[in-house]
């Protein structure tokens, strides 16, 4: 189902999409690729919403610097001082975050309106589109971005990325929603369970400083389900690497509603924030946030898997969502 969500101040309609599977309801925006509500049954079959999101454009328009259920890119997470070597070319970007690239700038991915069409042949997905143009908010070569939203036959959420470009360049792209299983309150008692044994170190900045740290006997051992807390903002590095085919790397459990989510993905990394400054109308620690993804910085760190996109090459990324009870 499609329906006008609202109308931009430049006159831009923007829409939201609806797609309904196993009892799985996810509605998805034009404005930013956001995930603006995502319905899933607790243990005793009583539906809600698990991701933070608000009910009309304006409240996105609003409050745009958390990136509730956004698609963000053209470089997920943070690039220090702004600039990275390519090529033997400096590139200077938007700094967004203090000294930084946060996202992709000022006005990234998640402050775009995406072309989005039905996939053909069915009612399950969406395919949205744009094209982002050589130097948008700094980044070089024309990017031809597609991001695939479908709902599998168990109605977990699969999210594909794809890419191809025109000149070298760097890209990273993920989803930042802000899950809470137990659909209000605080997530900080959710327990969760990652495939990392290793984390990337930050300075100040939360820029990581190029440390691949074992997490034994440290907070960042989550290898075994546990509660999580607050006080993450930190990179994880996936045990495996990047892969072909998604393989599961995360679980998220509240024992309150009883439900379970579980983070599928060919990415080598996935970024946990437990998002301690949430702002009105939210408050710090109601969302956990599961970003997958490249390692923040890559493009400064050449001992990171890279990040980076040449002509006749197609990036290639994908992320499932699923969702059950216990």
């Amino acid at each position: 189902m499609n329906e006008l969500f609202g109308t931009l101040s430049d006159g831009t309609p923007v829409h939201r999409w609806t797609l309904e599977r196993a009892g799985v309801r996810v509605r998805i925006l034009s404005y930013g690729g956001i995930v603006q509500s995502l319905e899933t049954p607790d243990r005793d079959g009583r539906a809600g919403n698990v991701v933070l999101g608000f009910a009309d454009l304006d409240g996105y328009l609003a409050h745009p610097d958390p990136y509730f259920g956004a698609l963000v890119g053209r470089y997920a997470n943070r690039i220090a001082a702004g600039r990275f070597p390519l090529d033997g070319v400096t590139y200077a970007l938007a700094q967004n975050s203090g000294p930084n690239s946060l996202h992709g700038g000022g006005r990234g991915f998640d402050k775009r309106v995406w072309e989005v069409a039905p996939l053909e042949g069915e009612a399950y997905g969406l395919r949205l589109s744009r094209v982002s143009p050589h130097g948008e908010e700094g980044f070089p070569g024309r990017l031809e971005v597609t991001a695939t939203y479908r709902l599998e036959e168990d109605g977990a959420l699969a999210i594909a990325y794809e890419a191809v470009t025109d000149a070298p360049t760097v890209v990273n792209l993920t989803n930042h929603s802000y899950f809470n299983l137990g659909g209000s309150g605080n997530a900080g008692g959710h327990e969760l369970r990652l495939a990392a044994s290793r984390f990337t170190p930050v300075d100040e900045n939360l820029i990581p400083t190029g440390e691949l740290a074992d997490v034994t006997d440290t907070r960042f051992d989550f290898r075994r389900t546990r509660k999580i807390g607050g006080g993450y903002d930190h990179n994880f590095v996936l045990d495996g690497g990047v892969t072909e085919a998604a393989r599961e790397v995360a679980e998220l459990h509240d024992p309150s509603s009883g439900r379970v989510l579980t983070v599928a993905t060919t990415e080598p990394g996935i970024q946990l924030y437990t998002a301690d400054h949430l702002g009105e109308p939210f408050a710090p620690g109601d969302g956990i946030a599961l970003e997958t993804q490249h390692f923040p910085n890559s493009p400064n760190h050449p001992n990171f898997p890279t990040t980076v996109l040449r002509p006749g090459e197609v990036y290639r990324s994908r992320t499932v969502y699923g969702f059950t009870t216990r």
